[in-house]
């Protein structure tokens, strides 16, 4: 049976037991250490932190009955960001996991740029103990100008756990957007997503980009743009709209990936207005599902469409009706 001792605060020995016989070392570890991924196990083993025997072994290499592991846990990343009082849009919470709708506008974490007044600024005033954890909590991001729901870890075995479920691709994340086109059926746009050849600040449809896949579905059609449900499986950066704007449908309003503006036949003035003044790109993360980290339950949530979104698809809406 296997022995596991704990020798200092950040230190394990584990003397494998016959159960471990022939497996990979990275992946005992992690059934035996509670609370981390085998990812960052492996990131463990590849820093020198797992020592079998005295000496450094490979997250490949097979574990022996008997064999002597000692392990160095690393601290956690203390956050070095100024906390800062705002308005969060908390949807729900416990002691394990924060849910909050951001709003367009509001820069994630901090960068060349945005130093302060970001989601991980706000999240640090709500709870200072998420300078405890890396990257503030957070396990995925979604663009300045996104709007839409967000998971936050509030303990370590938790990010562990929420980053285990978005690279085993579990974690349900549905989208809204608005597109220049008029669709006919949905589809998936599988296809790798990298830096643009020319272009570093843009991304873009590579072939040796990283897997991306996206999955859509008409939700409402107008006269020269459609309402479109998208569904990831991997969480690429600006996936939808690299993916989306690869098969001519780029999204109403980006500044980046989209089209200058582009009005139908006869729009109506009010059609005009709602277009031109919308300047972000038309994308709301709507539906989150996951696999709660501590209970283990099925939770999903749904943030409303925002405001400015409302008003764009209601002058869509009345375009239609002025046109029939």
């Amino acid at each position: 049976m296997t022995q596991i001792t704990k020798l200092a605060d950040s230190q394990i020995q584990i003397i494998s037991g016959p159960e471990d016989h022939g497996q990979r070392l990275d992946k005992v570890l992690s059934q035996h250490i509670e609370g981390y991924s085998r990812s960052t196990i492996q990131q463990w083993i590849k820093a020198g932190l797992v020592l079998r025997g005295g000496n450094a072994p490979k997250a490949r290499d097979t574990v022996r009955s008997g064999d002597t592991l000692e392990i160095t846990i690393p601290p956690p990343t203390v956050i070095d960001h100024a906390a800062q009082a705002m308005q969060l849009d908390v949807v729900y919470e416990d002691a394990t996991i924060l849910v909050v709708n951001k709003p367009a506008g509001l820069v994630v974490h901090p960068g060349a740029g945005n130093r302060d007044q970001t989601l991980l600024n706000g999240l640090l005033h709500y709870d200072p103990k998420f300078e405890q954890l890396a990257r503030g909590g957070i396990v995925h991001r979604l663009d300045k100008n996104t709007s839409g729901l967000m998971v936050v870890a509030r303990t370590e075995a938790a990010r562990q756990h929420l980053v285990e479920q978005l690279s085993n691709r579990s974690v349900k994340r549905d989208y809204l957007a608005i597109v220049y086109g008029a669709l006919i059926a949905g589809g998936t746009v599988d296809a790798p997503i990298g830096r643009h050849r020319t272009d570093r600040v843009k991304m873009a449809v590579v072939q040796n980009g990283k897997p991306a896949i996206s999955h859509y579905r008409i939700g409402e059609k107008f006269r020269h743009t459609t309402l479109v449900k998208v569904s990831l499986e991997t969480g690429r950066t600006h996936q939808i709209r690299v993916h989306m704007a690869s098969i001519n449908l780029p999204l109403v309003g980006d500044p980046v990936y989209g089209k200058r503006l582009h009005l139908p036949k006869g729009a109506s003035d009010e059609l005009q207005t709602a277009l031109a003044s919308f300047k972000r790109q038309a994308l709301h993360a709507q539906q989150l599902g996951l696999t709660h980290p501590s209970s283990g339950e099925t939770l999903s949530w749904q943030a409303p469409i925002p405001t400015d979104m409302q008003a764009l698809l209601a002058a869509l809406q009345q375009d239609i009706e002025l046109h029939k």
